[in-house]
């Protein structure tokens, strides 16, 4: 199915609003660079789900990971994506890359991204192995370059890796030349760290302007994103209706609440009766 060209962004003002209101959600992140949740579309609505967390409700941070038992009783299973349809990317000739909040796609899968790393949660690894799901992992570089390793291992699980800039700057308003530095020097540099340049990219925030998006085709990637819905501390908010919908793309941060977010992301994905896919087969 297509994809159309990229649209200028509605509701700036909503997403101001919403921007304080995650700041006030994520107040026990480790970095101090907050993500604006939503665009507009409609008023975003929380679905809390309290069984994702550990026991009294509190995140499972041990000393080390839980048994693969304590996971196999909280995950949902899935059986395997239908082969993906790649999307036809309907760009004007020189014009920008695509921005993409939900695939156009009419079968039943969701796609889990899960942004930044600044919080390298220890039990990250185990979950993904147990969960036996794809993932896209948008990576900031100076979020990851203290410990370049523990993303490596979540990408011999089967995580891929993509670009969210060197700094996680909000790019919207800054210069060509500033943009492209930090949309390539991102891609190179998780490309020499991982052994693949990405070929997709989230601006922070999700908040992107029309330099972002032809900074990123000018580097070489395909496909800019957005997300229908997002994960934290355990709920899952939506812009839309208050299931996830085929094709969405969900939004996840690694955080200290890892466990419980991407469990409650899961379990959304299986109540929809959808199946995670992998983004990049959409998009090859």
């Amino acid at each position: 199915m297509p994809v159309p060209p990229a649209e200028a962004p509605r509701n700036r003002m909503l997403v101001v609003a919403l921007l304080f209101l995650s700041t006030l959600f994520s107040a026990c992140d480790a970095h101090p660079a907050r993500d604006a949740r939503w665009s507009g579309g409609g008023t975003p609505s929380p679905v809390s789900s309290p069984s994702a967390s550990g026991p009294g409700g509190t995140a499972l941070q041990g000393s080390g990971p839980p048994s693969a038992e304590t996971y196999r009783d909280r995950l949902p299973a899935f059986g395997k994506a239908p082969p993906a349809r790649p999307v036809t990317l309907t760009v004007a000739d020189g014009g920008d890359v695509p921005w993409i909040s939900r695939v156009p796609t009419d079968q039943p899968v969701a796609f889990v991204t899960i942004d930044d790393g600044w919080v390298k949660h220890p039990e990250a690894a185990e979950l993904l192995r147990e969960a036996h799901v794809p993932v896209t992992l948008f990576l900031t570089v100076n979020a990851v370059s203290d410990n370049p390793a523990y993303f490596k291992k979540l990408q011999d699980i089967g995580a891929v890796i993509e670009a969210h800039t060197i700094t996680h700057t909000i790019l919207s308003g800054k210069s060509y030349v500033f943009q492209k530095d930090e949309i390539c020097g991102s891609a190179d540099q998780l490309g020499a760290l991982y052994g693949r340049r990405p070929t997709l990219f989230r601006p922070p925030g999700g908040i992107e302007d029309a330099t972002t998006l032809r900074a990123v085709r000018d580097c070489g990637m395909k496909a800019a994103f957005f997300w229908k819905e997002s994960v934290n501390q355990g709920n899952v908010w939506y812009q839309e209706v208050k299931a996830i919908q085929p094709g969405d793309v969900i939004l996840m941060h690694f955080r200290a609440q890892f466990v419980e977010d991407f469990i409650a992301a899961l379990r959304a994905i299986k109540a929809a009766g959808l199946t995670p896919a992998q983004l990049e087969d959409y998009f090859p």
